[in-house]
């Protein structure tokens, strides 16, 4: 524990006891169902991915993160750590159907199911379908009729909230089970850097740190006042994770807030050749769109420059697109917006859909053009 942290009461059992959440995460889950289903590619360092100069890494098996592949770096990048790294195109329908196979054990359970993704998922299971009676058994059914059923491995973190089951599916990766019970959270959570907060990233790490803030204990020390002066409305936020209070319920059904497809360019290109890909992208976007009983009031165009800068336009007009036409020439009218001049080339188009909205909701403000940097 850090010397800043004091002496601090055992936290409230009321205040952590409320709940029984299960997070579970597939076990670098593309990467697994590669070699599951292709058994020369067990053991080896399996990489999904295209390898191209503009691909990224999907998924990296445990032997590929040995070498320091992760995902979301460059393909090119993730070769030259590992030459002898097989590269695996990514099946996204496979993927998907697995992930509804193990959706289907969870629903066994209970049906608060909260899918942060196709490889991991809250649930709430406080009162579960076969009234087993702790969520630690829950947890290890789940995982034994995973790795039985499908041949797969998932971790998973069993805590009072879900923020504490997040952190806790992690401890033990791959192929483990972590359990925080409510008396154990204080103690647990005071001592960790303030970088497995989620929220924290790089650069807040940083300025914590700067601020002689570098564990959760050294952050619960600081006064309620004192976070909301240095980190604004998140102050508030992470003055109740670092003591362990996440109300935040488990979300079933959980509706999307946008829809949205992109395309990175095998080449750069001008502004004035990516329509093609913008009609592609409405359309694909459109099709994802429908069935959905709320209709999107916002158009988003996104392009990322030859030189990474990432730009965005958008516009909520009158009435929400009715077709894919109507979304490509509303994208259109957006690019029209983007003037960096005939010489300036980009690298990805993207194209969204959000601010959805109920038929019988007000409209919403008749314009909208932020304009985003990263």
């Amino acid at each position: 524990m850090s010397a800043h942290s004091p002496q601090i009461a055992v936290l409230e059992p009321a205040e952590v006891a409320a709940r029984k959440i299960v997070h579970v995460d597939m076990d670098a889950f593309y990467a697994s169902v590669e070699q599951r289903d292709d058994p020369q590619l067990r053991g080896k360092p399996v990489v999904v991915a295209w390898l191209g100069n503009r691909s990224v890494v999907c998924a990296a098996s445990y032997e590929a993160r040995r070498y320091g592949i992760r995902s979301a770096m460059p393909a090119v990048s993730a070769h030259r750590l590992c030459p002898e790294a097989i590269f695996v195109p990514p099946d996204f329908p496979r993927y998907k159907a697995v992930s509804s196979a193990v959706r289907a054990i969870f629903q066994r359970y209970t049906d608060l199911i909260e899918p942060l993704s196709l490889d991991e998922a809250y649930l709430d299971v406080t009162e579960n379908n076969l009234q087993l009676l702790t969520a630690t058994r829950v947890a290890k059914m789940i995982r034994e009729q995973i790795r039985d059923e499908l041949n797969l491995t998932a971790s998973a973190g069993v805590a009072p909230n879900k923020f504490l089951a997040k952190i806790a599916s992690d401890w033990k990766k791959p192929n483990g089970l972590f359990v925080i019970q409510p008396h154990e959270v204080h103690d647990f959570l005071l001592p960790l850097p303030v970088g497995r907060i989620p929220g924290v990233g790089k650069v807040t790490e940083q300025r914590m740190k700067s601020l002689g803030i570098a564990t959760v204990g050294d952050l619960y020390s600081r006064d309620l006042p004192a976070l909301e002066d240095n980190f604004g409305s998140y102050g508030h936020r992470l003055y109740e994770l670092a003591r362990g209070i996440d109300n935040s319920p488990v979300v079933s059904n959980r509706v999307s807030k946008s829809i949205s497809a992109e395309d990175t360019f095998p080449v750069d290109l001008p502004l004035a050749d990516t329509e093609p890909k913008i009609r592609l992208l409405a359309e694909k976007v459109w099709k994802s769109s429908q069935g959905n009983a709320r209709a999107a009031r916002t158009v988003v165009l996104k392009l990322k420059t030859k030189e990474f800068a990432c730009l965005t336009r958008s516009l909520t007009p009158t009435t929400p697109p009715a077709s894919s036409e109507e979304l490509a020439a509303i994208a259109l009218a957006l690019r029209e917006r983007v003037d960096l001049g005939p010489a300036q080339l980009f690298r990805l188009v993207g194209i969204g859909l959000s601010n959805f909205q109920h038929p019988e909701s007000p409209d919403s403000p008749l314009f909208s053009d932020p304009l985003l940097k990263s």
